[in-house]
């Protein structure tokens, strides 16, 4: 469990996050009676390229995979999910 630090937000960030907070939830969307379900993987069918997941880091803001052969296209959309320090 991590414990709350410093709070380095503006007082206007502040007060527009409480605003934000303070919002009543979206309404679920309007669907027609037949409508089937979806799974996520179903969706992702239809995109030109699959999503990958590789073991990278990231060195003065360039991603290098950590795996030499790993090839990635130019332009590719990637999601860098990083560990906190300790």
């Amino acid at each position: 469990m991590t414990t709350a630090g410093f709070d380095s937000r503006s007082p206007e960030r502040q007060a527009r996050d409480e605003q934000i907070a303070a919002e009543p939830p979206l309404a679920p969307p309007e669907l027609p009676p037949d409508a089937q379900p979806a799974s996520v993987e179903a969706q992702l069918r239809h995109t030109a390229r699959q999503p990958l997941a590789v073991e990278g880091i990231v060195e003065n803001g360039v991603i290098r995979p950590l795996d030499p052969a790993v090839k990635l296209p130019e332009h590719s959309r990637v999601i860098i999910v990083a560990s906190e320090a300790k």
